[in-house]
């Protein structure tokens, strides 16, 4: 003989699991940038840099010497989440560098609210197959940054791409890399 569980407990019963359910979905969502992020950067997705140590940038640019290394366009682009009220750009838009060889480029970010704001830099490399052989060994977007109101910051980014995109038959065409950076601001702050 079966029990008859009463009407209240069942709708109770049934309301938690909803309400379980829903604090799960959001704190998944909560965990998806940062999830999103991380694996794009321990596997290359989408384009995403990857971090280079001085020894790697001093063996690539030994590398660079001895082959036949061409000169690439390199495009920057700088944008803000809508909720950051930041004017974020490059200082130039392009610059022609030599492959395997560092070279830096400069962001300015000013704060225009009346508010201290911390942000983080989200990046993707263009064309993606670019991802894997753009190397950043210093960068703003390793960590957050904090502009108090009206303050301006210029930002390096420290960078070169490895001579091993030449052997690359993917990569053949390429002749232009685009590093496209977007500042979002920090989640605890967002409420």
């Amino acid at each position: 003989m079966a029990t008859v569980i009463p009407d209240e407990n069942r709708n109770a019963k049934t309301g938690m699991m909803a309400f379980g359910l829903a604090l799960a979905m959001l704190g998944m969502g909560y965990a998806a940038v940062p999830l999103y992020e991380l694996f794009c950067r321990v596997t290359g997705f989408g384009g995403t840099t990857q971090i280079a140590t001085e020894s790697e940038a001093a063996n690539a640019e030994r590398l660079a010497a001895l082959a036949e290394a061409r000169p690439i366009s390199v495009r920057f682009d700088a944008s803000t989440a809508r909720n950051v009220p930041w004017t974020f750009e490059p200082a130039q838009s392009t610059d022609t560098i030599q492959i395997g060889v560092r070279d830096m480029a400069f962001y300015t970010a000013k704060n225009n609210s009346s508010v201290p704001i911390t942000g983080t830099a989200t990046f993707n490399v263009e064309p993606e197959i670019a991802g894997v052989y753009f190397h950043k060994i210093q960068c703003f977007c390793f960590t957050e940054q904090t502009l108090q109101p009206g303050q301006e910051v210029r930002m390096p980014v420290l960078y070169y791409i490895d001579p091993a995109i030449l052997e690359d038959e993917g990569a053949d065409g390429v002749e232009q890399i685009t590093l496209s950076y977007t500042f979002h601001k920090k989640i605890e702050e967002d409420s």
